[in-house]
């Protein structure tokens, strides 16, 4: 019998095949529970937490389409200190919520922040014990080269909106590598303290934001000359940091005084402070600049707070040990393309 109309039960099911996935999900990298939560940002619930079955994960990013997660395995210690040298990361599906692959690095090298590259697509991921960043193939899981950062416990890693330069923040000898990435070669180290940790950079890619861990401050480093341009007084030592979308204001986790400060870029000011749980660790502002993420590392909590009104809107529960974000969205254009 000839048909000239499909049911409408038949077309909306043909739709949900043929759309793409429109799901919004924050990822955090949980230490303790050596896990990886989805959350639900808008219901402010996780959904599941995947088990890594591998010791253990800090940081983890989201592939530009949404539906892949990359944790790489650093190993059972913090930077620096003695501990297993982890020599893979995972590659999750976010859809069967399944480990679907690893990439093994051949040899114990600490491998800690995945980065998105936002033209060419590359992942780059830092690779402490050989002082280098590995650039990675996402379509073929392949090693394609890797770029020298010159200095040991290369932890966190920025890339500039073009994809031209890498910085990465060079822990325990407190430096900072500038990175010609498409070169693979080191530009620059720039000295910051006996130890700094964590990094960002500014949309436009004009500052570059460490914290120093000696002393309550912030440096700002100038792309232009690659010099420290101003040091951002803070309560207490700072640790990952955001800009906005805007370019208008870094948001600073201060762990040890349990809030989070906002630096208004303008004047390089803190302007105010916000209190969060306890140990805030990493900060991830949303595509949409509405909302920032921060994962609490010792209440196993996520701050998710109001970028309009600067509220701390919802407290979600994570794993022990929440540390590294990550946004997944199969339809947003805009992607995060910096590590805190």
């Amino acid at each position: 019998m000839r048909t000239d109309r499909l049911s409408p039960l038949l077309l909306l099911l043909l739709g949900a095949v043929a759309l793409p996935c429109c799901a919004q999900t924050l990822l955090v990298a949980n230490q303790g529970d050596r896990s990886l939560s989805l959350i639900d940002p808008e219901a402010g619930q996780q959904t599941t937490a995947i088990p890594e079955n591998a010791i253990t994960g800090h940081e983890v990013a989201a592939s530009p389409d949404g539906r892949t997660a990359y944790v790489p395995i650093y190993g059972n210690s913090g930077v620096g200190k003695p501990g297993t040298d982890g020599r893979n990361m995972l590659v999750i599906d976010l859809q069967t919520r399944k480990i679907t692959g690893t990439v093994d690095f051949g040899h114990g090298v600490r491998p800690h922040a995945a980065v998105f590259e936002p033209n060419r697509r590359l992942l780059y991921v830092t690779t402490e014990l050989d002082k280098t960043v590995t650039v990675i193939d996402p379509r073929t899981l392949k090693i394609v080269g890797t770029v020298p950062t010159g200095q040991s416990e290369s932890h966190m890693l920025a890339i500039s909106r073009d994809g031209k330069l890498g910085y990465t923040a060079n822990v325990g000898p407190g430096t900072v590598s500038v990175l010609d990435l498409p070169g693979h070669k080191t530009i620059a180290v720039i000295p910051i303290s006996a130890n700094t940790q964590r990094i960002s950079i500014t949309p436009d890619g004009s500052m570059v934001f460490t914290a120093d861990q000696t002393k309550p401050q912030l440096a700002v480093i100038d792309t232009a000359t690659n010099k420290i341009k101003a040091w951002v007084p803070l309560a207490t030592p700072g640790y990952g940091t955001a800009p906005t979308k805007d370019g208008r204001y870094l948001l600073v986790a201060v762990p040890k005084a349990s809030h989070v400060a906002v630096v208004d870029l303008s004047t390089l000011k803190v302007i105010r402070t916000l209190d969060v749980p306890s140990a805030p660790q990493e900060v991830l502002v949303r595509p949409d600049n509405k909302m920032a993420y921060v994962s609490c590392n010792a209440s196993h909590k996520v701050a998710a707070i109001n970028l309009t009104d600067w509220k701390v809107e919802k407290l979600i529960d994570a794993g022990k040990g929440a540390d590294g974000l990550a946004w997944a969205s199969s339809t947003s254009d805009e992607r995060s393309i910096s590590k805190r």
